[in-house]
Formats: C-alpha cells, sequence, structure tokens
C-alpha cells in the first residue's frame, strides 16, 4: 500500500531514511503537549492523528494507536482519526476493529477520498474484491482527489485477483494516463500483454518499471518470460542470472528451477 496524512507529515518527516529498513536513523518525535496543544478540538484531534501517522509510518503501532485515542478523546467526530485506526488495525490484522473503524470513519464523512480508497483496499485484502471497487470508484470521483491514478490501479490490482483482466486493463490503463511511472499499474499491465502475447508492449512496461524502482523478483521472472517467448535465450539466461542472485529463495526463481513458465 502507500494515505494523505502520510503525505502531510513530509517536513516533520525531513531527514529520513527513505529504506524503511533503516528508520532508526530518522528524527524522534516527540509526544506530550505539542504546539497548538491549547486550541479547539478539531486541532488537537488533527495534530494527534499526524502524529499517528507519522509513528504508522515507522512501524511504532502501539505509539500510533495511543495518539489516535488522544485524538478522538479530543474530537470524536474527526473522520481522518477513524480511518487512521482502520489503517493501523489492519496493519496489525485486528480485521473486525479495523472494518468498524473504516465504517465509522465513512458514517462521518462518506466522500472523503483516502478514507474511501483505505477501506476499499481492506476489503481488497480481506478476500471481498468486488465489494472493493466501489469504493474506490467512490475515491476517484471526489474533485479534490490529488491521486486518483492510486485508486484506479488498485481497483485493477483487486480486479486481477478474481481474474477480471478485462476490467483491470482498463483500470491501469486509466491510471497510467494520469501517471505514466506508476510502478503497479506498469508491472501489472506487463503481465496483461503478456499473457495477450504481446511481447513487445510487455517488455516496454516491465523495462519501464525495472528502471523507475529496484527490480523485484516478480518483474525479474516476468522479463525472463518475456524474452523466452520472444525466443531472446541470451536476455532470458542474464535474467536467470539476476533472479538466481537475487532472489534464490524466491517462488520465481523456484519456479524457474522447475521450468514452470506458465
Amino acid at each position: 500500500m502507500n494515505i494523505r496524512l502520510l503525505l502531510a507529515l513530509a517536513t516533520l518527516l525531513a531527514g529520513c531514511a527513505s529504506d524503511s529498513s533503516n528508520q532508526s536513523t530518522g528524527p524522534t518525535i516527540e509526544t506530550g503537549t505539542i504546539v497548538g496543544e491549547v486550541g479547539d478540538p478539531r486541532n488537537r484531534a488533527k495534530l494527534h492523528t499526524e502524529l499517528a501517522a507519522a509513528y504508522y509510518s515507522r512501524g511504532s503501532m502501539a505509539v500510533a494507536l495511543e495518539e489516535l485515542r488522544i485524538a478522538v478523546a479530543a474530537d470524536a467526530g474527526y473522520a481522518p482519526a477513524h480511518g487512521m485506526f482502520g489503517v493501523v488495525y489492519q496493519e496489525l490484522r485486528e480485521n473486525r476493529l479495523a472494518e468498524q473503524s473504516f465504517e465509522r470513519a465513512l458514517q462521518l464523512s462518506p466522500n472523503d477520498p483516502d478514507i474511501n480508497h483505505n477501506y476499499g483496499w481492506f476489503l481488497c485484502q480481506t478476500k471481498r474484491e468486488p465489494a472493493s471497487i466501489k469504493f474506490f470508484l467512490q475515491a476517484i470521483r471526489n474533485p479534490l482527489y490529488p491521486m486518483p491514478w492510486r485508486s484506479y490501479s488498485a481497483a485493477g490490482q483487486c480486479s486481477m485477483r478474481t481474474n477480471n483482466v478485462k476490467d483491470a486493463e482498463e483500470f491501469f490503463q486509466r491510471a497510467l494516463r494520469l501517471e505514466p511511472d506508476d510502478p503497479a499499474s506498469l508491472l501489472n499491465m506487463g503481465q496483461i500483454r503478456l499473457r495477450q502475447g504481446n511481447t513487445g508492449d510487455a517488455r516496454k512496461l516491465v523495462s519501464r518499471y525495472n528502471k523507475l524502482v529496484t527490480p523485484t523478483a516478480e518483474s525479474l521472472w516476468l522479463a525472463l518470460r518475456i524474452e523466452r517467448k520472444s525466443g531472446e535465450r541470451v536476455a532470458e539466461a542474464g535474467y536467470a542470472t539476476q533472479l538466481r542472485r537475487r532472489f534464490p529463495t524466491s517462488p520465481e526463481y523456484q519456479a524457474l528451477q522447475r521450468g514452470n513458465f506458465d
């Protein structure tokens, strides 16, 4: 996954390492009384929700939950706090609490694009893919939503999980029209094009993906199968070598060893 609250914290988190595995190098965020603590309840709720989002991004779920409890104590009607509760509970696999939190957030703010997107992703992750689509589309309908491509991409991924390739292709195409460098859409469209036998477009898509982000086992495996289908044995061998060196325990490398290219 990748929410608006986290983007709002860019200045708070400036200087943090971009690698989430090295989060300890970032600045310490203090809890307790903060600037603006004395003020209207909505402002206090907002500030503590933003702190919760910062702690969530750093993997400190217990502290994030405490900040959210302070937020809703200040203003129980602040929808983003309940939505953030849902995100944290989902990460903790407390699905019942996550669903209750998302539903409360949507009762308070039914058109909030971030809450709709996050609830849609929760439904997708809990094997309710068809039900998730309407929440992604609801997010997209909001004209103030700054990242509609994110919800198109998520809708495409959830459609792929139910093998609804037709709808998935349309969602990914819409995402890429809005954000041509969306990695998830590039990789999934590459997979769709390979299925369709269009190895030329598939190669362009996965190559673009591998240039934008660090290649994954999935992207190397896709590139390998594209070259195999194209009869490019040298390129195929090169990707096989990368897969073996970088991801020797991955399911993709295991499939390579078995000769299972489908």
